[in-house]
């Protein structure tokens, strides 16, 4: 009972991550690590964050930027094989202690960014920028469901409103986690009792986005921004710490 009542919370958080604040889904992939294996979480997850990536696009689709997606998928379906194929060659502890500097990283770069925009004010519209970052987000998320933290940084660094930003980010995961499917399905980590498990959570996921969108909605740009930079400093910095116990 406990299991289901952790499951749906998980639910609910995923749905508001993915049509309101992106930090919020933080939660997610450890507390179902901590009710079922990591591998089998990572498999029970990915179809839980389809659910709310495709809620949030209907709702969130028109404010999208195709323009800041053109660059980057291409790399991040190159990254989603990358990661398939090193799935399974590395441990969980130094996959969260590499995730988690990559992550801190590229917060400093933001903030140096940010600070000193005559000097990199060049970077993010780089063809080089975007396949790093592609090719990061995409590795990271077959791995271990963990690229939102990298594509805040990309999405912040291309100063998005927040309409636009979650549109965008709402497609782009819609597209990279229906890749994955096949590669989590080739290593079982999708299996139909999981699907139907999932099947069970969507409600709840349909209502965490709902509340996702009202809370977006009432939260100012700089806010905004500030909440998902935190967030994701925070993320990284759970993902390095936990990597070292």
């Amino acid at each position: 009972m406990t299991g289901w009542i952790l499951v749906i919370f998980c639910a609910i958080m995923t749905g508001f991550s993915k049509a309101g604040i992106m930090g919020a889904g933080a939660v997610v992939a450890p507390i179902l690590a901590s009710i079922m294996p990591a591998r089998e979480s990572t498999g029970f997850l990915l179809p839980m964050l389809i659910i709310g990536d495709l809620t949030a696009t209907i709702y969130w689709r028109r404010h999208a930027k195709w323009s800041k997606l053109a660059g980057l998928i291409p790399w991040t379906l190159i990254g989603v094989i990358l990661g398939w194929l090193w799935l399974g060659k590395i441990s969980d502890r130094h996959l969260m202690a590499v995730i988690g500097a990559i992550v801190l990283i590229l917060v400093v770069l933001h903030q140096w960014q940010q600070r000193r925009p005559d000097f990199t004010e060049h970077i993010p519209h780089s063809r080089w920028f975007a396949s790093i970052m592609g090719i990061l987000a995409g590795a990271t998320s077959m791995l271990a469901n963990a690229a939102g933290p990298i594509l805040v940084i990309y999405l912040l660094a291309m100063k998005l409103e927040k309409s636009s930003f979650i549109g965008t980010a709402a497609i782009f995961f819609l597209i990279l986690n229906v890749s994955k499917m096949p590669f989590s399905a080739n290593l079982d980590l999708v299996t139909k009792s999981s699907l139907l498990s999932n099947l069970a959570a969507a409600p709840f996921i349909i209502i965490g986005a709902i509340l996702g969108i009202v809370a977006v909605q009432r939260i100012p740009q700089r806010f905004f921004d500030r909440i998902m930079q935190c967030a994701t400093a925070a993320m990284a910095v759970y993902l390095c710490v936990k990597a070292m116990f």
